[in-house]
């Protein structure tokens, strides 16, 4: 039986009309219009750079389709990116009169660090590195001071070797020398007269996930 009529096939005239054929006809097309007028306003400008009614270029959707906005550009210049976090390293040094140190670091050819040393009293300090492929003894030289107390700035290794500071105590007194360190480096190798080189391994990392001994 019908839910709109009666037992006695009244219908009840408390209930709304069913819709009629040509209404649900028309709610239809308008609902196609609508979806028409939305495609072809923001949809063909934004996706496929289509805009005939200029919809899109007043809205500012046809820059998502303009040519060159897809993958961004990237530079392939200004970034050194490894497979593991930089080192962090910390060292005190106690220099007597007349006493010096020699202090560096392994870096692998284009490998960077950053770098801070201080110094008590005047020191001479010298920046220089070793190569794998030198003759044993020789060196190159990146910063010689006859007389300093501090240093800051940045390294970026041009060859594999030892790269690090030289410090000489030439005062009448004792000089502390704090160095603060970071960067790319492996290990690093103290010298001093009169004693067998000293090797450590550097595992402070800002990340110890990502530390891997050799990378």
């Amino acid at each position: 039986m019908d839910s709109t009529t009666s037992d006695r096939g009244v219908r009840d005239p408390q209930l709304p009309d069913p819709p009629s054929i040509a209404k649900l006809g028309w709610a239809t097309l308008a609902a196609l219009l609508v979806a028409g007028v939305v495609l072809v306003a923001t949809v063909l400008p934004a996706e496929y750079d289509i805009d005939p009614l200029g919809i899109g270029e007043a809205l500012g959707l046809r820059v998502l389709s303009a040519p060159g906005s897809g993958p961004i550009p990237v530079r392939e210049d200004g970034l050194s990116a490894y497979r593991s976090s930089y080192r962090t390293d910390l060292r005190t040094f106690e220099l007597e009169p007349g006493g010096f140190v020699e202090y560096k670091y392994r870096l692998e050819a284009g490998r960077t660090m950053v770098y801070s040393w201080t110094a008590t009293s005047w020191v001479r300090s010298e920046m220089h590195s070793e190569a794998d492929t030198a003759p044993a003894g020789t060196a190159e030289f990146f910063e010689v001071a006859e007389e300093t107390l501090h240093r800051h700035g940045s390294y970026t290794a041009p060859f594999p070797g030892i790269h690090g500071w030289y410090w000489l105590n030439e005062t009448d007194g004792p000089v502390t020398v704090t160095l603060h360190a970071a960067g790319f480096f492996t290990t690093s190798t103290e010298f001093r007269q009169g004693a067998a080189p000293i090797v450590r391994e550097i595992t402070e990392t800002p990340d110890s996930a990502a530390f891997r001994p050799y990378f």
